[in-house]
């Protein structure tokens, strides 16, 4: 065979392999690639870590991602999903960030700096034109490189991917007004003391359970909603019950709660009647929570009355009926005649007394108080009720008054959950939180626990499983969290005694066992007749405080003090503490006070006490064996210790013993 010929037959051999080859290898550009809105316009990329960006793309294509000198590609799977991961890069910006395909994507103005996820319920949410000097605030609010990120109220039954926002903005007064108060003020502070660019996503919803914000393979992993997370889960989009059905049913439920009541008869009041014949009534002392006057677990309608007398000096003249707060809903007779009626839990009810129906001697005040769920009652302070007349004249009526159960609404069984209802468990993890996994972030900021109060002994295990659980799914190993612990609410404490905002307290304090974690103590800057204190800037500082000592290195104190240990000295007991930077002081009065001592009996009482150096020794003379002390332990409690840095004691207690959420699920 000729030489020229046997080239040929390789040649001719080889050709098809090679374009087998070549053809392999070859691949298309993208078509119609799109991303989450998480990534637009002025966004923030976490500095020093892998950076995942993903989308979606037409099937087999190739995406090429290009940033601050890093090019990336990516094959968008059979399903259309494509991510890639950039190499860790240090703070900088702005930097233009371009997707390309058949056509190419450019985001501008994207900055790599700090990125923190801010969630929770309403004290989170609550936002900057809400807060203290809010009008000076917004009009400071000039930091361009700090990027607000809002995602909107949405649920699913199932996890979904498309995220409910309008995307990254600049910080301005025209951009800050409606955003998070805490997650703003923290993020100020940040920016302040680093100097790199700060992005805060903020995914809350006021009023919402922490098992709303989990997984449901964290949550069926726990027996108290393994069996709920399957119904849900098991729902199918046609299958969810139309707002009319929803709205029907709880129309029908209104009406059998007002039928059912029992101080009324075919609609009309009865236990209004000034000459009701009063056999069976029990004494409450008012204002309080039924909660904390022996109803731990009663939603429904509770009937209330008091016998008071008015000189004739007040009669003769319109007066004025203060009641205070009522949680939730009230219907309010005197002497047998309505005169008001308010819905709001921490609306103040102020009715107006025709003098007409104002007599002297013996008036009667009759009030249907209806709680709708968690607590009720009339439940401010004591100098929120009493009866005003227009010369400046005041009678009080807190104390001793009669009290009446008209309707248990368990008695209609569970209520019919509104199609969109975010108290659900997994729901808005799986529309608010999910999508917004991978996005690298530094940390995580949470204010929530109020809804959670009634069952705060589940919260103890509750908190940590969600918190493992977002550190699992991120895959970012265990990334900082901080967490505000309960403000000062609702009616001062007057006795030592069982508090659920105390037990809910004591949850989120054990949760500082987990690595990684920290707690902004607020117990000195709530208000007493609002759940949600307007103080939000000292909120974020002592958020921002746990961040710059524990994430980013700096030498300051973050925490006020915490119990640590005791000892029991005859009649005494020393306690000691850490976090008491400076020495321990107290702010307000001569000594400190919110402690509390009990003996085996489990009865405690007012204790006195001493700060000796870094420990602080408690005692009453009536407790001669002394085993337990509890210090701030009341929704609302009366308690002034500090350290040096002027950060406030956490509430705390020495015993172990049942409290009154152990068995509420």
């Amino acid at each position: 065979m000729k030489k020229h010929t046997f080239i040929k037959l390789i040649l001719i051999s080889f050709i098809p392999i090679l374009f087998i080859f070549v053809g392999c290898d070859s691949t298309k550009p993208a078509m119609n690639i799109s991303l989450p809105i998480l990534f637009s316009d002025n966004m923030v990329l976490q500095r020093d870590q892998n950076i995942p960006i993903w989308g979606t793309a037409e099937p087999d294509g190739e995406v090429l991602v290009e940033i601050s000198g890093q090019q990336k590609t990516a094959k968008a799977s059979k399903d259309g999903q494509w991510r890639i991961d950039f190499d860790p890069m240090p703070a900088g910006g702005p930097y233009d960030l371009a997707i390309s395909g058949r056509d190419t994507i450019k985001f501008k103005n994207v900055m790599i700096g700090e990125v923190w996820l801010c969630s929770g319920q309403s004290n989170m949410e609550m936002s900057v034109k809400s807060s203290n000097n809010y009008e000076e605030e917004i009009a400071k609010a000039d930091y361009p490189n700090i990027r607000l990120f809002n995602v909107r109220h949405t649920t699913s039954n199932q996890p979904i991917d498309a995220i409910n926002s309008d995307g990254w903005e600049e910080c301005s007064p025209q951009t800050i007004s409606n955003f998070s108060a805490v997650a703003y003020f923290f993020g100020r502070k940040l920016f302040v003391e680093t100097g790199v660019s700060v992005g805060l996503i903020h995914s809350s919803w006021g009023g919402t359970v922490a098992e709303a914000w989990t997984s449901a393979e964290a949550l069926k992993r726990m027996p108290d909603f393994r069996n709920e997370v399957e119904v849900i889960e098991a729902i199918l989009p046609g299958e969810v019950p139309s707002q009319e059905d929803y709205e029907l049913e709880l129309k029908s439920r209104d009406e059998k709660i007002i039928q059912g009541d029992a101080g009324f008869d075919k609609g009309q009041p009865i236990w209004n009647n000034p000459d009701l014949d009063l056999n069976g009534w029990k004494a409450m002392h008012l204002p309080t929570l039924w909660e904390n006057a022996g109803y731990p677990n009663f939603d429904g309608k509770m009937w209330f009355r008091k016998e008071i007398h008015i000189p004739a000096s007040m009669v003769g003249a319109d007066i004025v009926l203060h009641l205070g707060p009522i949680n939730d809903v009230d219907i309010t007779w005197f002497n047998g005649v309505k005169v008001g009626g308010t819905s709001g839990a921490s609306q103040l009810r102020e009715y107006k007394i025709p003098k007409s129906i104002v007599r002297a001697g013996k008036n009667i005040i009759a009030v249907n108080v209806y709680d709708i769920g968690n607590n009720g009652g009339i439940w401010g302070l004591d100098e929120q009720m009493f009866i005003e007349s227009s010369n400046g004249n005041t009678i009080s009526i807190a104390g001793e008054w009669l009290y009446k159960i008209g309707f248990d609404t368990k008695t209609l069984g569970p209520k019919l959950q509104a199609p969109n209802d975010p108290n659900r468990p997994t729901v808005l993890f799986n529309s608010m939180l999910h999508p917004l996994i991978p996005y690298a972030i530094r940390g995580a900021i949470w204010y929530q626990g109020e809804s959670n109060a009634s069952r705060a002994y589940q919260y103890q295990t509750l908190f940590p499983a969600m918190i493992q659980d977002w550190r699992s799914l991120w895959n970012q190993g265990n990334f900082p969290f901080l967490f505000v612990q309960l403000a000062n609410f609702m009616q001062l404490q007057t006795e030592p005694r069982d508090d659920e905002w105390a037990e809910l307290r004591e949850a989120q304090l054990q949760t500082l066992s987990l690595p990684n974690t920290g707690m902004a103590v607020t117990i000195d800057i709530g208000e007493a007749m609002d759940i949600h204190p307007k103080n939000k800037q000292e909120v974020g500082r002592r958020l921002a405080l746990n961040a710059l000592a524990k994430v980013y290195g700096k030498d300051i104190t973050y925490s006020g003090p915490m119990y640590q240990s005791l000892k029991v000295e005859g009649n005494k007991i020393r306690i000691q503490f850490s976090n008491t930077d400076k020495g321990l002081k107290i702010e307000g009065g001569d000594k400190p006070i919110g402690f509390a001592i009990a003996g085996d009996d489990k009865k405690f009482v007012w204790a006195n006490a001493e700060i000796e150096g870094n420990e602080v020794v408690v005692w009453d003379s009536k407790i001669k064996k002394p085993v337990a002390v509890r210090y701030a332990w009341a929704a609302n409690p009366i308690c002034n210790l500090y350290n040096g840095a002027g950060l406030p004691a956490s509430p705390f207690r020495t015993d172990d013993w049942e409290g009154i959420t152990y068995n509420k699920k």
